[in-house]
């Protein structure tokens, strides 16, 4: 072990039964002997289960991207990039920051002039980075998949186009690729800055308010309207829609989405009229990942109808009653200028408010671009992405290489071009793939490892601790501070500790979610405990009366949803899911970051 309490990476036993889990993963994702040097934590917030083949990608591609933005195209000052390694399917990472106070100093005069342009053009680059998501969306939905027929028709010869369709088979699979690395080039190109504005306010305010809170200073940028919400919106309109039409009789409790469907094609003009403004709604906003973008087999609302028609019941049912939450936008404003104003009010000098007013100022302009690109990048481009990708799969399952089209997110990227590879020449000769007998075995032996790896519980993290752990942005997302390590090490036996998030103290019944397709469990003025939430889990905010999350800092999305609905919220408890059982009495105190059961 090490000094303070957490294993270190070479001290993690491979799980009885997934010894041969890293066949699974690129070796460059191991663990090797120098790391058990530094600090890694569980980045469960983004990968809450073990990682299948396919899905490394979106830990590869992701870190290649941040690294890219930060470290070489933008210079920040104090960071380099995050490394990730893979145990047990689980993925650590770790930031690479710069100390030496010469570089910093050196990388500051780049990074000056690069941020300086984009922060005084934000609204411009904005608009612009919004076109440049919607034609790359575009573009992969557009990609073809070739299907190889058993002659091509004859106007390709005519047209003397010179190659067939086997030669598009790799070419066009690496165009879906590259297209996901581009989008998350574009997700971290303003993304980073965004968060960068928001810490230099938060360090700014914890020097000059050495008491103030992080959900103090969060809830000073609180208010600012987003799409993130717009799916939830536009179930609310399809409540209403259903009510004013008078089809509301089949939303009921429990109903199935194609029965829900196929009784409105019989409800005459008034079934066709909510049908239309359903289909109209489903493009983009039913795009949503009922995760965070990060698995392929956490399906977006279309592929999967069941959580907006478990949700649809209930808003119809608040709608009839009157009772429809709404977010209290213009009561968060007046609240996050009362805390604004009232902290300016302590500083003493006209440059410290100056100061404070240009980072406010700017924190506010930035973060709707840090709520905003999750629904272009990990929801409505990542949902189209991995249906290309399946439809790669149905194609080698078509050709005997694997048994299912979902197979395919069982190999790796470099191994799905191999079977492409295999299907190209199999086709040109005339002969059948090989594939049929080599990767079935292989993807049996991963299936079955992935159950196993499943019951494994992971440290939080693992390595020495270091001596100060301050970074605001890890903080900010990941509610990883030196109090939240201790708890960690040494945690209460009475409560639960974790981020205050979102203020208040309420008492009530615990629900306990591990699956956004749960929420039909879910009872009016419960209070939700769930391992992280993600967008589509949006619905569930206007039943609870309390949020409770193993996952999570400040900035994370139960707490930005938390405080615009105004009820407490205490994330990053790191187990709540585990200690909590659905029936039990609990407090959450959003003021204190604690959780209680009473019984």
């Amino acid at each position: 072990m090490a000094n303070d309490g957490f294993p270190l990476p070479s001290q993690i036993a491979d799980v009885p039964g997934a010894e041969n889990w890293r066949s699974m993963y690129q070796y460059f994702t191991r663990f090797q002997p120098d790391d058990d040097k530094r600090f890694w934590f569980y980045n469960s917030m983004h990968f809450p289960e073990p990682v299948p083949a396919f899905d490394t990608i979106t830990s590869e591609i992701p870190y290649e991207a941040i690294g890219a933005n930060t470290a070489r195209l933008f210079v920040f000052p104090t960071t380099l990039g995050i490394e990730h390694r893979i145990v047990n399917g689980r993925v650590y990472i770790t930031a690479n920051p710069v100390l030496d106070p010469a570089e910093i100093e050196r990388r500051a005069a780049e990074f000056g002039p690069r941020a300086g342009y984009y922060f005084e053009h934000w609204d411009e680059l904005y608009e612009g980075w919004k076109d440049r998501l919607r034609t790359l969306i575009k573009e992969v939905e557009d990609i073809e998949v070739p299907q190889l027929p058993e002659w091509e028709q004859a106007d390709v010869v005519f047209s003397a186009r010179g190659f067939a369709q086997n030669h598009q088979l790799p070419e066009n699979f690496h165009k879906v690729l590259s297209m996901y690395s581009k989008m998350w080039h574009h997700h971290t190109e303003m993304l980073m800055l965004g968060y960068g504005a928001y810490v230099v306010f938060f360090q700014f305010c914890q020097q000059a308010f050495p008491e103030i809170s992080d959900q103090t200073v969060a809830r000073m940028v609180a208010g600012i309207d987003v799409i993130m919400y717009r799916p939830d919106d536009e179930l609310r309109s399809l409540a209403r829609l259903a009510v004013d039409l008078g089809v509301d009789d089949l939303f009921t409790e429990g109903c199935v989405a194609e029965d829900v469907l196929a009784a409105l094609e019989t409800r005459g003009e008034a079934g066709t009229r909510w049908l239309a403004a359903f289909d109209k709604a489903r493009d983009p906003w039913f795009h949503v990942s009922t995760g965070d973008g990060f698995y392929h087999h956490h399906l977006s609302w279309n592929d999967d109808l069941t959580v907006p028609f478990t949700a649809l019941p209930g808003y119809v049912a608040a709608v009839k009653a009157g009772t429809m939450h709404v977010r209290p936008t213009a009561q968060l404003v007046e609240e996050r200028d009362r805390i604004a104003n009232g902290y300016r009010d302590l500083l003493t000098t006209d440059d410290e408010r100056a100061a404070f007013d240009q980072m406010l100022g700017l924190c506010r302009l930035v973060f709707p671009f840090v709520e905003d690109h999750k629904f272009y990048c990990e929801h409505w481009f990542t949902t189209r992405f991995f249906q290309k990708v399946k439809a790669f799969g149905a194609l080698l399952a078509s050709r005997g290489v694997i048994a299912e089209a979902d197979d395919v997110f069982h190999l790796h990227h470099t191994e799905i071009d191999q079977a492409l590879a295999d299907v190209s020449l199999a086709w040109a000769a005339g002969s059948p793939p090989l594939g049929g007998t080599h990767f079935p075995p292989i993807i049996a032996e991963r299936k079955r490892m992935l159950k196993v790896l499943k019951d494994w519980s992971p440290p939080p993290a693992l390595g020495p601790v270091p001596e100060a752990l301050n970074d605001p942005a890890v903080r900010m997302l990941w509610g990883i501070t030196q109090e939240r390590i201790e708890s960690w090490l040494n945690p209460p036996a009475d409560e639960l500790v974790g981020v205050a998030a979102s203020s208040g103290l309420v008492e009530g019944t615990a629900r306990v979610l591990t699956d956004v397709n749960q929420i039909g469990e879910l009872r009016e003025g419960e209070i939700l405990v769930c391992p992280v939430t993600a967008p589509s889990w949006a619905p569930v905010f206007a039943k609870i009366r309390a949020a409770v999350s193993d996952i999570g800092g400040s900035m994370s999305h139960a707490a930005i949803v938390a405080r615009e609905y105004g009820m407490p919220a205490v994330v990053g408890t790191g187990d709540a899911t585990k200690r909590i059982r659905t029936g039990d009495t609990i407090r959450v105190d959003g003021d204190r970051g604690t959780v209680r059961v009473l019984g």
